[in-house]
């Protein structure tokens, strides 16, 4: 374990996020309390089987006493029994607070403290005053915001007409790109057991955006990421003819807490959006290679929508419990005159694998906890920057030439009458 076998270590990544090194020593101190608990319980309940024995082949005139011997016993075994549950409560919680080791040369710091790595395309330039994304939806006939709030309440919305069959159109290319790239397509249940969505780190610092259903006891998801990471929980899986890739398509739900007043025009924030993640299953060895070449998907889907991004190496404080590297992708929306992001990709390391218990054998040997990573290849929010990026000065809006194919071959989104 490597929170007994390197405590420095992890004091070290706690520290590079933002936390205090004494939830390491906290959850040590759990630690020690819990298999102390366990201890207990576990030589009081030799020690009654023992006495059960010895009641068994007492003689007669001695059974009264031993027996109220065994009633005292049973009592201090049903004690600690419940100390052990009481102390595994109190370690679990400590260790909720213990994020994913962050890997060297991750950024320290918080939102701000992000590494520009390479940008790409120029940023679009108008000889007339642009559009905003929900301007240019509404003239398009694509977006209906207020007919979503009346319906729903804020942050809601409908993709109406075009908006509607954009959505689907890009979702299209992006899952032709993933079976292009080997990854096997999943529509993946979107309300999950509480032990997959903490499995997963969603119920650490940010359980307040995750959305449950108390009558339940399930969760909806804020990424197919979490169904996609439960899929091969509990089990040993073959790699070796390589990783194990995944392509979740599926509707998302965010409570979007703590962002009052942030990116309430149009559908940046919201609370219900569709995407499809990218999910791997690979060795931890080969975790670095595969999360560069997620990456490299993403950045091609956006080059071929004709949009101008950043990558960003996250800083640490940014990341997220179960990320060890994050990279975003950020495209240039030029309303906002700022970058926003479009993708998140993930590499998890044995994190999420160490929890939800998912290994491989690697030649024949013992097993050992995979690697898992994430990463979108198409959302919602992709529709702000392509809407905003390709519009013209009568409102109507270019249709990027690698969508064309999924939309009858339509080149230019006209306003309605």
């Amino acid at each position: 374990m490597l929170l007994r076998d390197n405590p420095e270590l992890v004091k070290r990544s706690q520290e590079a996020r933002g936390e205090s090194p004494e939830t390491v020593d906290a959850a040590l101190e759990a630690d020690r309390a819990r298999r102390a608990a366990i201890t207990t319980f576990e030589e009081l309940r030799a020690a009654q089987n023992a006495h059960g024995k010895k009641v068994a082949q007492a003689p007669k005139e001695e059974k009264a006493a031993l027996v109220a011997e065994a009633k005292e016993l049973s009592e201090r075994v049903k004690q600690a029994q419940q100390a052990v549950t009481v102390a595994e409560e109190a370690a679990q919680a400590a260790f909720a607070r213990i994020e994913n080791i962050v890997l060297d040369g991750v950024p320290a710091g918080g939102e701000d403290d992000f590494i520009t790595l390479r940008t790409h395309g120029e940023k679009p330039a108008f000889s007339f005053e642009p559009r905003d994304h929900l301007e240019l939806g509404e003239l398009l006939g694509a977006l209906d915001m207020e007919r979503g709030t009346k319906v729903s309440g804020s942050r809601f919305y409908f993709l109406t007409g075009i908006g509607a069959r954009l959505e689907i159109a890009l979702m299209n290319l992006a899952l032709d790109r993933a079976l292009e790239a080997g990854f096997t397509p999943l529509i993946p249940p979107t309300l999950v057991r509480p032990e997959v969505m903490r499995g997963t780190g969603f119920l650490g610092q940010h359980a307040d955006e995750v959305y449950h259903l108390d009558d339940d006891d399930l969760y909806l998801v804020g990424t197919s990421e979490v169904p996609l990471a439960g899929y091969h929980m509990d089990e040993i899986i073959d790699l070796s003819r390589g990783a194990k890739r995944y392509a979740g398509w599926s509707t998302c739900y965010r409570r979007e807490a703590g962002s009052y007043g942030k990116d309430t025009r149009g559908i940046i924030r919201v609370h219900q959006f569709n995407k499809l993640e990218m999910f791997v299953y690979t060795t931890p060895e080969d975790a670095e290679a595969e999360h560069l070449r997620l990456v490299g998907m993403q950045e091609r889907m956006l080059q071929d929508l004709g949009l101008s991004y950043r990558v960003i190496d996250v800083a640490a404080g940014d990341l997220g419990s179960s990320a060890a590297r994050k990279y975003d992708v950020e495209a240039w929306v030029p309303t906002q005159n700022a970058y926003r992001e479009l993708t998140s990709t993930s590499n998890c390391t044995t994190f999420q694998a160490r929890r939800l218990d998912i290994r491989y054998r690697p030649d024949g040997g013992r097993t050992q906890h995979v690697a898992t990573l994430n990463g979108t290849l198409a959302t919602t929010r992709w529709i702000v920057a392509m809407l905003e990026t390709h519009q013209r000065e009568d409102g109507s809006v270019v249709v990027p030439e690698v969508l064309r194919p999924f939309l009858g071959g339509l080149e230019i989104m006209e306003p309605i009458a």
